[in-house]
Protein backbone atom coordinates (compact mmCIF):
# COMPACT_ATOMS: atom_id res chain seq x y z
CA UNK A 1 0.00 0.00 0.00
CA UNK A 2 1.38 3.40 -0.87
CA UNK A 3 1.44 6.56 1.59
CA UNK A 4 0.23 9.13 0.05
CA UNK A 5 -2.15 9.94 -3.04
CA UNK A 6 -2.19 13.66 -4.39
CA UNK A 7 -5.18 14.60 -6.36
CA UNK A 8 -3.54 17.36 -9.12
CA UNK A 9 -1.04 18.71 -10.41
CA UNK A 10 -1.48 22.26 -10.66
CA UNK A 11 -0.03 24.90 -8.29
CA UNK A 12 -0.86 23.10 -4.92
CA UNK A 13 -0.30 19.86 -6.23
CA UNK A 14 3.22 20.10 -7.51
CA UNK A 15 3.87 21.88 -4.17
CA UNK A 16 2.73 18.92 -2.23
CA UNK A 17 4.96 16.57 -4.35
CA UNK A 18 8.37 18.83 -4.29
CA UNK A 19 8.06 18.68 -0.50
CA UNK A 20 6.98 14.64 -0.32
CA UNK A 21 9.56 14.07 -2.10
CA UNK A 22 12.49 16.27 0.16
CA UNK A 23 10.70 14.08 3.12
CA UNK A 24 11.48 10.86 1.72
CA UNK A 25 7.37 9.98 2.07
CA UNK A 26 6.23 7.69 -0.77
CA UNK A 27 3.40 9.47 -3.21
CA UNK A 28 1.59 9.19 -6.12
CA UNK A 29 0.29 12.03 -8.34
CA UNK A 30 -2.78 11.88 -10.55
CA UNK A 31 -3.43 14.74 -13.21
CA UNK A 32 -6.09 14.52 -15.77
CA UNK A 33 -4.57 16.66 -18.21
CA UNK A 34 -1.49 16.14 -20.13
CA UNK A 35 0.72 18.84 -18.63
CA UNK A 36 1.22 20.25 -15.32
CA UNK A 37 0.00 24.23 -14.14
CA UNK A 38 -3.38 23.66 -13.75
CA UNK A 39 -5.38 27.02 -13.45
CA UNK A 40 -2.14 28.41 -15.11
CA UNK A 41 -1.85 26.23 -18.55
CA UNK A 42 -3.80 27.99 -21.10
CA UNK A 43 -6.16 25.57 -23.14
CA UNK A 44 -5.14 22.99 -20.53
CA UNK A 45 -6.72 19.79 -21.83
CA UNK A 46 -7.74 18.67 -18.30
CA UNK A 47 -11.11 21.16 -19.57
CA UNK A 48 -10.36 22.87 -16.12
CA UNK A 49 -8.20 26.17 -16.69
CA UNK A 50 -10.35 29.23 -16.79
CA UNK A 51 -7.18 31.46 -17.79
CA UNK A 52 -7.86 33.82 -20.94
CA UNK A 53 -4.98 34.39 -23.77
CA UNK A 54 -4.97 37.80 -21.95
CA UNK A 55 -4.23 36.93 -18.56
CA UNK A 56 -1.90 38.11 -16.19
CA UNK A 57 -1.13 37.30 -12.57
CA UNK A 58 -2.90 39.81 -10.16
CA UNK A 59 0.02 38.89 -7.33
CA UNK A 60 3.33 40.15 -8.46
CA UNK A 61 6.09 37.50 -8.55
CA UNK A 62 7.64 37.82 -5.16
CA UNK A 63 4.59 37.26 -3.64
CA UNK A 64 3.68 34.06 -5.95
CA UNK A 65 6.63 32.38 -6.10
CA UNK A 66 7.66 28.69 -3.92
CA UNK A 67 10.01 29.73 -1.22
CA UNK A 68 12.14 26.77 -2.31
CA UNK A 69 12.57 27.86 -5.74
CA UNK A 70 12.25 31.33 -6.12
CA UNK A 71 10.98 32.58 -9.57
CA UNK A 72 13.60 34.24 -12.50
CA UNK A 73 14.72 37.62 -11.85
CA UNK A 74 14.30 38.89 -15.27
CA UNK A 75 10.24 38.28 -15.35
CA UNK A 76 8.22 41.10 -14.91
CA UNK A 77 6.32 42.11 -11.76
CA UNK A 78 3.22 40.91 -13.32
CA UNK A 79 3.74 37.77 -15.60
CA UNK A 80 1.16 36.56 -18.01
CA UNK A 81 -0.19 32.53 -17.91
CA UNK A 82 2.61 31.36 -20.51
CA UNK A 83 5.46 32.76 -18.25
CA UNK A 84 3.86 31.00 -14.99
CA UNK A 85 3.50 27.66 -16.91
CA UNK A 86 7.04 27.82 -17.77
CA UNK A 87 7.39 28.46 -13.87
CA UNK A 88 5.86 25.33 -12.97
CA UNK A 89 7.48 23.06 -15.65
CA UNK A 90 10.87 24.47 -14.34
CA UNK A 91 9.88 23.56 -10.82
CA UNK A 92 8.75 20.46 -11.75
CA UNK A 93 12.13 19.53 -14.04
CA UNK A 94 13.98 21.05 -11.41
CA UNK A 95 12.67 19.10 -8.01
CA UNK A 96 12.55 15.34 -10.17
CA UNK A 97 8.98 15.56 -10.12
CA UNK A 98 7.63 14.74 -13.46
CA UNK A 99 8.14 11.22 -13.55
CA UNK A 100 6.29 10.90 -10.49
CA UNK A 101 3.03 12.33 -12.39
CA UNK A 102 0.63 10.26 -13.90
CA UNK A 103 -0.70 12.19 -16.66
CA UNK A 104 -4.11 11.72 -18.10
CA UNK A 105 -5.20 10.15 -15.35
CA UNK A 106 -8.28 10.88 -13.93
CA UNK A 107 -9.55 10.02 -9.99
CA UNK A 108 -12.98 8.72 -10.23
CA UNK A 109 -13.69 8.43 -6.19
CA UNK A 110 -12.02 8.11 -3.21
CA UNK A 111 -13.99 5.70 -0.35
CA UNK A 112 -12.51 5.70 2.91
CA UNK A 113 -12.04 1.75 4.03
CA UNK A 114 -10.94 0.84 7.54
CA UNK A 115 -9.27 3.74 8.26
CA UNK A 116 -7.05 4.14 5.23
CA UNK A 117 -8.54 5.50 1.19
CA UNK A 118 -9.69 3.36 -1.89
CA UNK A 119 -8.54 5.56 -4.95
CA UNK A 120 -10.05 4.34 -8.40
CA UNK A 121 -8.00 5.73 -10.62
CA UNK A 122 -9.27 5.87 -15.16
CA UNK A 123 -5.64 5.42 -17.24
CA UNK A 124 -5.35 7.19 -20.47
CA UNK A 125 -6.19 3.87 -22.30
CA UNK A 126 -9.82 4.28 -20.09
CA UNK A 127 -9.09 1.10 -18.01
CA UNK A 128 -10.22 1.47 -14.07
CA UNK A 129 -8.00 0.64 -11.32
CA UNK A 130 -8.04 1.27 -7.50
CA UNK A 131 -5.46 1.33 -4.78
CA UNK A 132 -5.27 2.04 -1.51
CA UNK A 133 -3.48 4.87 0.10
CA UNK A 134 -3.11 5.74 4.25
CA UNK A 135 -3.02 9.28 3.16
CA UNK A 136 -5.12 11.63 -0.02
CA UNK A 137 -4.25 15.24 -0.58
CA UNK A 138 -6.84 16.95 -2.77
CA UNK A 139 -5.27 19.41 -4.85
CA UNK A 140 -7.35 19.51 -7.97
CA UNK A 141 -8.35 23.47 -7.25
CA UNK A 142 -11.89 25.30 -6.89
CA UNK A 143 -11.55 27.48 -10.15
CA UNK A 144 -12.94 24.99 -12.12
CA UNK A 145 -17.09 24.48 -11.79
CA UNK A 146 -18.32 27.55 -12.64
CA UNK A 147 -21.58 28.92 -10.29
CA UNK A 148 -24.60 30.43 -13.08
CA UNK A 149 -27.21 32.72 -11.40
CA UNK A 150 -30.54 32.41 -12.53
CA UNK A 151 -32.28 35.21 -13.98
CA UNK A 152 -35.89 35.61 -14.64
CA UNK A 153 -37.15 35.71 -18.25
CA UNK A 154 -35.84 33.95 -21.84
CA UNK A 155 -33.09 35.74 -23.47
CA UNK A 156 -32.07 34.84 -27.19
CA UNK A 157 -28.58 35.79 -27.62
CA UNK A 158 -25.37 34.23 -25.75
CA UNK A 159 -24.61 33.15 -22.54
CA UNK A 160 -21.50 31.94 -21.07
CA UNK A 161 -19.18 31.84 -18.20
CA UNK A 162 -15.89 33.50 -17.78
CA UNK A 163 -14.37 30.16 -16.94
CA UNK A 164 -14.83 29.48 -20.58
CA UNK A 165 -13.98 33.22 -22.06
CA UNK A 166 -11.08 32.83 -24.21
CA UNK A 167 -10.42 35.29 -26.63
CA UNK A 168 -11.84 38.69 -27.78
CA UNK A 169 -12.85 37.70 -31.30
CA UNK A 170 -15.74 36.55 -30.70
CA UNK A 171 -17.71 39.39 -29.24
CA UNK A 172 -16.33 41.93 -32.05
CA UNK A 173 -18.93 44.62 -32.70
CA UNK A 174 -21.32 43.05 -30.42
CA UNK A 175 -23.37 44.17 -27.81
CA UNK A 176 -22.20 42.46 -24.27
CA UNK A 177 -22.77 42.21 -20.82
CA UNK A 178 -20.35 41.30 -18.24
CA UNK A 179 -21.36 40.80 -15.28
CA UNK A 180 -19.32 40.99 -12.00
CA UNK A 181 -16.94 43.28 -10.42
CA UNK A 182 -13.88 40.68 -9.69
CA UNK A 183 -10.55 40.23 -11.43
CA UNK A 184 -11.78 38.58 -14.54
CA UNK A 185 -14.90 40.56 -14.90
CA UNK A 186 -12.71 43.79 -15.34
CA UNK A 187 -10.09 41.89 -17.28
CA UNK A 188 -12.92 40.78 -19.70
CA UNK A 189 -14.31 44.30 -19.88
CA UNK A 190 -11.70 46.35 -20.47
CA UNK A 191 -10.79 43.90 -23.31
CA UNK A 192 -14.22 43.77 -24.88
CA UNK A 193 -14.20 47.53 -24.78
CA UNK A 194 -11.47 48.00 -27.01
CA UNK A 195 -13.78 45.65 -29.53
CA UNK A 196 -17.30 45.43 -29.13
CA UNK A 197 -19.63 47.55 -30.37
CA UNK A 198 -20.84 48.46 -26.32
CA UNK A 199 -19.97 46.99 -23.04
CA UNK A 200 -22.36 46.98 -20.29
CA UNK A 201 -20.73 46.18 -16.63
CA UNK A 202 -23.38 45.11 -14.17
CA UNK A 203 -23.16 44.59 -11.11
CA UNK A 204 -24.73 43.75 -7.08
CA UNK A 205 -22.59 46.07 -5.13
CA UNK A 206 -19.34 48.09 -6.33
CA UNK A 207 -15.95 47.81 -5.24
CA UNK A 208 -12.65 50.03 -4.02
CA UNK A 209 -10.61 48.93 -7.43
CA UNK A 210 -6.95 48.60 -6.13
CA UNK A 211 -3.91 49.45 -8.58
CA UNK A 212 -1.28 46.63 -9.65
CA UNK A 213 1.41 49.62 -8.43
CA UNK A 214 1.28 52.35 -5.59
CA UNK A 215 4.08 54.33 -5.44
CA UNK A 216 6.27 52.55 -8.46
CA UNK A 217 5.86 49.54 -6.41
CA UNK A 218 3.56 46.62 -6.86
CA UNK A 219 0.47 47.05 -4.46
CA UNK A 220 0.29 43.53 -2.97
CA UNK A 221 4.00 43.86 -1.72
CA UNK A 222 1.88 45.88 1.09
CA UNK A 223 0.73 42.57 2.18
CA UNK A 224 3.68 41.67 3.78
CA UNK A 225 4.94 45.05 4.92
CA UNK A 226 5.07 45.53 8.71
CA UNK A 227 1.65 48.13 8.14
CA UNK A 228 0.01 44.21 7.10
CA UNK A 229 0.45 42.96 10.62
CA UNK A 230 -1.02 46.03 12.18
CA UNK A 231 -4.54 46.16 13.24
CA UNK A 232 -7.09 46.02 10.73
CA UNK A 233 -8.36 49.33 11.54
CA UNK A 234 -4.59 50.76 10.45
CA UNK A 235 -4.32 48.31 7.27
CA UNK A 236 -7.96 49.89 5.94
CA UNK A 237 -7.07 53.30 6.87
CA UNK A 238 -3.58 53.20 5.75
CA UNK A 239 -4.68 51.59 1.83
CA UNK A 240 -8.12 54.15 2.08
CA UNK A 241 -5.53 56.62 2.21
CA UNK A 242 -3.10 55.60 -0.14
CA UNK A 243 -6.28 55.01 -3.10
CA UNK A 244 -7.33 58.13 -2.64
CA UNK A 245 -4.13 60.15 -3.20
CA UNK A 246 -3.55 57.73 -6.04
CA UNK A 247 -6.79 57.16 -7.91
CA UNK A 248 -9.06 59.01 -5.85
CA UNK A 249 -12.87 58.26 -4.92
CA UNK A 250 -14.07 55.48 -7.40
CA UNK A 251 -17.69 57.76 -7.81
CA UNK A 252 -15.44 60.56 -9.83
CA UNK A 253 -15.10 57.67 -12.43
CA UNK A 254 -18.34 56.14 -12.70
CA UNK A 255 -18.45 53.32 -10.31
CA UNK A 256 -21.37 53.17 -7.56
CA UNK A 257 -20.58 54.17 -4.00
CA UNK A 258 -19.34 50.68 -2.47
CA UNK A 259 -21.34 49.63 0.18
CA UNK A 260 -18.53 48.31 2.40
CA UNK A 261 -15.00 49.39 3.64
CA UNK A 262 -11.70 48.78 2.07
CA UNK A 263 -10.49 44.94 3.24
CA UNK A 264 -14.21 43.87 3.44
CA UNK A 265 -14.41 41.86 0.12
CA UNK A 266 -11.96 40.03 -1.76
CA UNK A 267 -9.42 42.63 -3.77
CA UNK A 268 -10.72 44.24 -7.20
CA UNK A 269 -7.04 44.74 -9.00
CA UNK A 270 -7.05 46.60 -12.05
CA UNK A 271 -5.22 49.29 -13.53
CA UNK A 272 -7.74 49.92 -16.54
CA UNK A 273 -11.42 49.35 -15.48
CA UNK A 274 -11.85 52.61 -14.04
CA UNK A 275 -9.94 54.62 -17.00
CA UNK A 276 -12.20 52.48 -19.46
CA UNK A 277 -15.54 53.55 -17.57
CA UNK A 278 -14.56 57.08 -17.07
CA UNK A 279 -13.94 57.08 -21.42
CA UNK A 280 -17.69 56.01 -21.21
CA UNK A 281 -16.10 53.16 -22.70
CA UNK A 282 -17.45 50.68 -20.44
CA UNK A 283 -21.12 51.80 -19.00
CA UNK A 284 -22.06 50.73 -15.10
CA UNK A 285 -25.37 48.96 -14.95
CA UNK A 286 -26.72 47.72 -11.86
CA UNK A 287 -27.54 43.70 -11.22
CA UNK A 288 -29.73 41.73 -14.05
CA UNK A 289 -33.29 41.82 -13.14
CA UNK A 290 -34.86 39.73 -16.27
CA UNK A 291 -33.70 39.03 -19.79
CA UNK A 292 -36.63 39.83 -22.04
CA UNK A 293 -35.70 38.14 -25.57
CA UNK A 294 -33.11 40.03 -26.68
CA UNK A 295 -32.75 42.57 -23.84
CA UNK A 296 -31.63 42.58 -20.52
CA UNK A 297 -33.36 44.22 -18.06
CA UNK A 298 -31.55 45.88 -14.83
CA UNK A 299 -32.76 46.53 -11.39
CA UNK A 300 -32.94 50.18 -12.19
CA UNK A 301 -35.73 48.98 -15.07
CA UNK A 302 -33.47 50.77 -17.52
CA UNK A 303 -33.23 47.60 -20.63
CA UNK A 304 -30.63 47.14 -23.59
CA UNK A 305 -30.10 44.97 -26.32
CA UNK A 306 -27.53 43.16 -26.47
CA UNK A 307 -25.79 39.94 -28.27
CA UNK A 308 -24.28 38.27 -24.88
CA UNK A 309 -24.21 38.06 -21.36
CA UNK A 310 -20.92 36.86 -19.68
CA UNK A 311 -20.91 35.63 -16.31
CA UNK A 312 -17.97 36.45 -13.79
CA UNK A 313 -20.31 35.16 -10.89
CA UNK A 314 -17.35 32.20 -9.54
CA UNK A 315 -17.16 28.91 -9.05
CA UNK A 316 -18.71 26.24 -6.53
CA UNK A 317 -16.26 24.18 -4.77
CA UNK A 318 -17.36 20.58 -5.47
CA UNK A 319 -15.31 17.39 -5.22
CA UNK A 320 -17.06 15.14 -7.45
CA UNK A 321 -14.55 12.31 -6.82
CA UNK A 322 -15.09 12.30 -2.92
CA UNK A 323 -17.51 9.35 -1.49
CA UNK A 324 -21.11 10.91 -0.34
CA UNK A 325 -20.57 11.72 3.09
CA UNK A 326 -16.96 12.33 2.81
CA UNK A 327 -16.67 15.82 3.03
CA UNK A 328 -19.62 18.66 2.50
CA UNK A 329 -19.13 21.72 0.75
CA UNK A 330 -22.63 23.17 0.58
CA UNK A 331 -23.31 26.74 -0.22
CA UNK A 332 -19.15 26.84 -0.48
CA UNK A 333 -19.27 26.64 2.98
CA UNK A 334 -15.99 24.43 3.81
CA UNK A 335 -15.56 23.21 7.53
CA UNK A 336 -11.51 22.68 7.97
CA UNK A 337 -9.04 22.69 10.81
CA UNK A 338 -6.98 25.57 9.40
CA UNK A 339 -8.54 25.59 6.42
CA UNK A 340 -6.55 21.92 5.96
CA UNK A 341 -7.77 19.25 7.94
CA UNK A 342 -11.72 17.57 8.08
CA UNK A 343 -12.53 16.83 11.57
CA UNK A 344 -13.27 12.96 11.64
CA UNK A 345 -11.30 12.26 8.53
CA UNK A 346 -7.76 10.98 9.46
CA UNK A 347 -5.62 11.03 6.20
CA UNK A 348 -7.57 13.24 4.22
CA UNK A 349 -6.34 16.80 3.49
CA UNK A 350 -6.62 20.13 1.14
CA UNK A 351 -4.38 21.78 -0.58
CA UNK A 352 -4.66 25.33 -1.52
CA UNK A 353 -8.30 25.39 -0.50
CA UNK A 354 -7.98 29.07 0.43
CA UNK A 355 -8.66 32.35 -1.15
CA UNK A 356 -5.88 34.62 0.34
CA UNK A 357 -5.27 38.72 0.51
CA UNK A 358 -1.85 37.65 -1.79
CA UNK A 359 -0.90 34.54 -3.23
CA UNK A 360 -2.29 30.91 -3.02
CA UNK A 361 1.33 29.18 -3.77
CA UNK A 362 3.25 30.34 -0.75
CA UNK A 363 0.72 29.08 1.44
CA UNK A 364 0.18 25.79 -0.19
CA UNK A 365 3.76 24.96 0.13
CA UNK A 366 3.24 25.43 3.83
CA UNK A 367 0.41 23.70 4.03
CA UNK A 368 1.99 20.53 2.39
CA UNK A 369 4.98 20.95 4.83
CA UNK A 370 2.17 20.53 8.08
CA UNK A 371 1.18 17.69 6.03
CA UNK A 372 3.74 15.89 5.68
CA UNK A 373 4.66 17.04 9.41
CA UNK A 374 0.71 14.91 10.34
CA UNK A 375 2.06 12.14 7.84
CA UNK A 376 5.09 11.84 9.40
CA UNK A 377 3.85 11.68 12.83
CA UNK A 378 5.83 14.93 13.76
CA UNK A 379 2.79 16.65 14.26
CA UNK A 380 -0.66 15.79 15.90
CA UNK A 381 -3.76 16.61 15.67
CA UNK A 382 -5.91 18.22 18.60
CA UNK A 383 -9.03 16.16 19.73
CA UNK A 384 -12.05 16.89 17.63
CA UNK A 385 -13.86 19.35 19.66
CA UNK A 386 -10.44 21.63 19.94
CA UNK A 387 -10.65 21.51 15.67
CA UNK A 388 -13.88 22.38 15.64
CA UNK A 389 -13.62 25.56 17.85
CA UNK A 390 -11.02 26.51 15.91
CA UNK A 391 -12.93 26.25 12.65
CA UNK A 392 -16.13 27.92 14.45
CA UNK A 393 -13.71 30.97 15.49
CA UNK A 394 -12.24 31.52 11.66
CA UNK A 395 -15.98 30.91 10.22
CA UNK A 396 -16.67 34.04 12.84
CA UNK A 397 -13.84 36.25 11.92
CA UNK A 398 -14.83 36.01 8.45
CA UNK A 399 -18.45 36.71 8.58
CA UNK A 400 -17.37 40.30 10.87
CA UNK A 401 -15.23 41.14 8.18
CA UNK A 402 -16.48 40.18 4.85
CA UNK A 403 -19.53 41.05 3.20
CA UNK A 404 -21.68 37.81 2.93
CA UNK A 405 -20.62 36.38 -0.40
CA UNK A 406 -19.93 32.79 -1.43
CA UNK A 407 -16.66 33.95 -2.51
CA UNK A 408 -15.66 34.96 0.90
CA UNK A 409 -16.58 31.53 2.58
CA UNK A 410 -12.46 30.51 2.22
CA UNK A 411 -11.14 33.62 2.09
CA UNK A 412 -7.63 34.26 4.50
CA UNK A 413 -5.70 37.42 5.25
CA UNK A 414 -2.17 35.88 3.83
CA UNK A 415 0.18 37.30 6.13
CA UNK A 416 -2.06 36.48 9.21
CA UNK A 417 -2.84 32.70 7.70
CA UNK A 418 1.15 32.39 7.21
CA UNK A 419 1.73 33.20 11.02
CA UNK A 420 -0.83 30.43 11.79
CA UNK A 421 1.19 27.69 9.60
CA UNK A 422 4.30 28.70 11.44
CA UNK A 423 3.29 28.44 14.78
CA UNK A 424 1.52 25.04 13.50
CA UNK A 425 6.18 24.27 12.76
CA UNK A 426 7.02 26.22 15.60
CA UNK A 427 8.89 23.12 17.25
CA UNK A 428 10.11 22.01 13.59
CA UNK A 429 13.36 23.25 11.82
CA UNK A 430 13.06 26.96 9.85
CA UNK A 431 14.50 25.12 6.33
CA UNK A 432 11.40 22.50 6.67
CA UNK A 433 8.87 25.09 6.46
CA UNK A 434 11.17 27.51 3.99
CA UNK A 435 11.64 24.81 1.77
CA UNK A 436 15.48 25.95 1.90
CA UNK A 437 16.93 22.38 3.61
CA UNK A 438 14.88 20.66 0.48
Amino acid sequence: MAEVCVIGAGSSGIAACQVLQARGIDFDCYEVGSEIGGNWRYLNDNGMSSAYRSLHINTSTRQMQYASFPMPAELPAYPDHFQIARYFDDFVDHFGLRDKIAFRTEVTSVVPEDGVYDVTIRERDGVERTLRYRSVIVANGHHWDPRVPEFPGEFTGERQHSHYYKTFEPYVGKRVVVLGIGNSACDIAVELSRVADKTFMAMRRSAHVLPKFLFGIPTDHLTTSPLARGPLWLQRLSLRAMLALTRGDVTRYGLPKPDHKVLAAHPTVSDDILTRVGHGDVTVKPNIARFDGDAVVFADGSREEVDAVIYCTGYRITFPFLADGLFNAADNEVALYHRVVPVGRPGLYFLGLVQPLGAIMPLAEAQAHWIADLIEGTAALPPPAEMNREIHRYRERMRRRYVASKRHTIEVDFQEYLADLKRLHRMLPSSKLTGTGS
